[in-house]
């Protein structure tokens, strides 16, 4: 460890600008998912190669090799049978993408972490919590395989479990979560709000969190699809009890029924845009914060839009893809918000 004991200004700014760039590539990875998942590519790849499949087919030989694997599985004997190799080669590069940009990810976190651990540039209250999502992020890789694994040969899936997807993809967003507000929290700006303010900004970031979720399990069960109508769901505001509740048990239509699925999504979504433009408006009261709450209610008010659109539209790719971009911009507005104001007056 070099000689420097205590981590001086200078340091922690740099170790500041690396976990940016850490939540950049987090970023990037959810954006090239999202894209993974829309395109159904996810399956294109039925090996999980920690280490050797990092480098991707490299003649025609192995191309046919891995489009002959594919070939075994569910998805290419129901939804794409007669699949040419140059269309198999676009959605295989989809998901090598997603993955290579996940190992890259881990490459960006952990080599200058122990750098910086070696140099003695991180404070001590900072290494268990660096550690922390180290091994969330390893723990996610594993995830990530555990998904793709519900939908390959055997287990008579045409696409990746909705339970699994929906769960990879929060812990994705728990982890950005996590590296943005430890990156903010080495910042001396803050705005010391009432505690009112600064729960009320805490619980927009945790039902941001919610609402990707819920547009996971949409995603998971094409339950966007179902009804395409806007404000009304099965001609009503709200469906009967009979179509949101009819498997059993109760709890699997939060999950499996495509109506219910859709209409939560919905109904979080409002509640989103409601407590937000109320947060605008008490912020402006207490006169903190005030950009962040503006940015974060704007932000929420495009994505309802945009939302309410690719429902209309039934999910064209271009806005189906704007819309989980759009979903990590305001995510990542609300962690920025809520960290700023998480302190005291």
């Amino acid at each position: 460890m070099s000689d420097q004991a205590i981590p001086t200004t200078f340091h922690l700014r740099a170790v500041r600008v690396w976990l940016y760039a850490v939540a950049a590539a987090i970023f990037l990875t959810l954006v090239v998912g999202g894209a993974t998942r829309l395109t159904e590519s996810g399956l294109s790849i039925v090996e999980w190669k920690p280490v050797t499949g990092v480098l991707p087919p490299l003649t025609e030989p192995d191309w046919q090799a891995e489009f002959t694997k594919y070939q075994a599985i569910p998805q290419y004997r129901e939804r794409n049978a007669g699949m040419s190799l140059g269309e198999f080669k676009t959605i295989f590069w989809w998901e090598w993408s997603h993955r290579f940009l996940a190992r890259s990810t881990g490459a960006v976190f952990l080599l200058p972490f122990l750098l910086f651990l070696w140099r003695g540039w991180i404070p001590p209250r900072l290494r268990i919590s660096l550690w922390t999502i180290f091994g969330a992020g390893a723990a996610l890789g594993a995830v990530g395989w555990w998904m793709v694994s519900s939908g390959l040969a055997g287990s008579n899936r045409v696409s990746v479990s909705q339970y699994r997807l929906a769960f990879h993809l929060t812990l994705a967003c728990a982890i950005y979560a996590a590296v943005m507000w430890t990156a903010q929290g080495l910042t001396r700006r803050n705005d010391a709000a009432p505690r009112r303010v600064r729960l009320t900004a805490f619980a927009l970031m945790l039902l941001v969190l919610l609402q990707i979720y819920l547009g996971a399990l949409v995603a998971g069960l094409h339950a966007g699809l179902v009804f395409n109508t806007w404000p009304l769901i099965d001609g009503a505001l709200v469906p009967s009890a009979a179509r949101l509740w009819f498997e059993t048990p109760w709890w699997r239509n939060l999950f499996e029924n495509t109506v219910t699925v859709q209409f939560d999504h919905r109904m979080v979504a409002y509640t989103i845009w409601l407590v937000a433009v109320l947060h605008l408006a008490d912020v402006w009261r207490a006169k903190r914060a005030i950009g962040g709450a503006f940015w974060l209610a704007a932000a929420v008010t495009v994505q309802a839009a945009l939302g309410i659109l690719t429902l209309l539209y039934s999910a064209p790719l271009h806005l189906a893809l704007t819309h989980q971009l759009i979903a990590i911009v305001v995510f990542t507005i609300a962690i920025v918000h809520a960290e700023r104001l998480s302190k005291q007056p």
